[in-house]
């Protein structure tokens, strides 16, 4: 009969035990999960923004001017840890923005992605000084193949008009004047390069964002 008893007495006292033991388990698991899913966001989100960051820019690495993109410490003793990320990361050497600047455009002057299944006009006006250059890329930063091997103006190719304005088409198919040509098809980018020849410096007038080119969809 006490063995019995014992266990009468006993049963519901362990039942209530696992219970809460059961209980504090699954809150603890709980509050594991919720802080892992919690950091795991952090590190997402942080992860992400860096890549975001170092692939686009930002206003504290990057200037924006209409379509046209820049990055101001390229290559400069001082330039910011993700200015120097996005040059690692891409393998390339720039010349110092002292001393030279590339204004890469992926949309037209509405903010529209460019495309190579339309035509652009890239107008312009000569840049005393300033020797500059305009090619156009594909979405893999790649020159497009084609059968003119045509890949780029510079201000000593480019043909001006009378008063110093320039227009260059881009198109798949030839044009008459300054022409590049877009290849099959897929997203275009669009490099604008100056260097500073000496007599006045880029940077510290900031002239070259005045003038720099606009470019306008003619037709898709």
């Amino acid at each position: 009969m006490q063995i019995l008893s014992f266990r009468t007495f006993s049963s519901p006292f362990m039942s209530f035990t696992l219970h809460k033991l059961k209980k504090r388990i699954s809150a603890v698991v709980g509050q594991t999960a919720d802080w892992a899913l919690f950091i795991g966001i952090v590190l997402i989100g942080g992860l992400g923004s860096s890549w975001y960051v170092v692939e686009n820019g930002s206003p504290l690495s990057t200037v924006t001017v209409g379509p046209w993109m820049m990055w101001p410490s390229a290559a400069r003793s001082d330039a910011d840890p993700y200015t120097r990320a996005h040059h690692a990361r891409l393998g390339k050497l720039p010349l110092s923005a002292e001393f030279s600047q590339t204004y890469l455009a992926r949309t037209d002057s509405e903010g529209r992605a460019l495309v190579a299944s339309c035509d652009y006009s890239i107008e312009g006006h000569e840049l005393l000084s300033h020797w500059w250059s305009l090619s156009v890329f594909d979405s893999k930063g790649r020159l497009i193949s084609n059968p003119a091997e045509r890949f780029t103006f510079t201000s000593d190719t480019i043909v001006l008009s009378p008063d110093g304005s320039y227009s260059v088409v881009l198109s798949r198919d030839a044009r008459p004047g300054n022409w590049l040509p877009t290849g099959g098809g897929g997203r275009l980018a669009v490099a604008f390069t100056v260097l500073d020849l000496g007599v006045r410096s880029v940077v510290q007038e900031g002239e070259i964002e005045r003038q720099l080119p606009t470019i306008k969809r003619k037709s898709c």
